[in-house]
């Protein structure tokens, strides 16, 4: 069989273009629950891209500094399989989420700021999200950067590579980090929020196209959705 990273695909709003990339071969969705995004959503909104999805497809809920109420809320009706935090969230947050709610947690680090991949241990996660956060919003910016600045990273922990990527780039990102998983969302953009579901197929089989990148022995992407 065939080893590649999983593709999670980012920053959904239509349920209908939902169900599209999980058709195609998309491992996660993700949702976004922060207000200042273009991709924003409220929350009737996501849990009807939620529903949309097949069983095998994990909803990924992007939070940023999340209130915990709605936190819950979300996680409840969205049947969400991972909780994606992409702000400044101490690690006592990503362990309660863990703990209290049974949710696997991304936490999001980045090379540019904080916090950065050196605070990693300060979590002790089973995985994180990687890139560079150099662009106003905490993600979304549709900034390439060296993605091999994750490679010394991605040997230790496990990883979803993100930040820029596109179908024209996404294998020579995988290469020079060799991620786990790979997070696409501005990239795949006909506008903010709505996919160009040719992108997506472009994407998809480019990621495919890796395996050969992980034949050396022993190595295998661990599974992060």
């Amino acid at each position: 069989m065939a080893i590649y990273p999983q593709i999670k695909i980012c920053g959904l709003t239509v349920p209908e273009e939902a169900a599209a990339c999980a058709a195609m071969g998309a491992d996660a969705i993700g949702l976004i629950f922060h207000p200042p995004s273009p991709r924003n959503l409220e929350l009737e909104q996501a849990v009807r891209i939620a529903a949309a999805l097949p069983s095998q497809v994990v909803a990924v809920g992007v939070f940023v500094n999340p209130d915990w109420a709605f936190l819950c809320e979300a996680i409840d009706r969205c049947s969400l399989g991972v909780v994606q935090l992409h702000g400044n969230e101490p690690p006592e947050m990503a362990n309660r989420v863990q703990a209290e709610l049974r949710v696997k947690v991304l936490k999001a680090l980045f090379t540019a700021k904080a916090p950065y991949i050196t605070s990693a241990d300060r979590y002790a996660l089973g995985a994180y999200l990687v890139e560079c956060g150099k662009g106003p919003l905490p993600g979304g910016n549709a900034e390439a950067w060296d993605w091999s600045a994750a490679a010394d990273f991605a040997r230790a922990h496990t990883i979803a590579l993100a930040g820029g990527l596109d179908p024209d780039n996404v294998a020579r990102a995988i290469r020079a980090a060799l991620p786990a998983a790979v997070d696409a969302s501005s990239g795949l953009e006909s506008e903010p929020g709505h996919k160009a579901l040719r992108k997506v197929e472009q994407f998809i089989a480019a990621v495919h196209s890796t395996a050969g990148y992980y034949k050396k022995p022993g190595m295998k992407p661990q599974l992060i959705f």
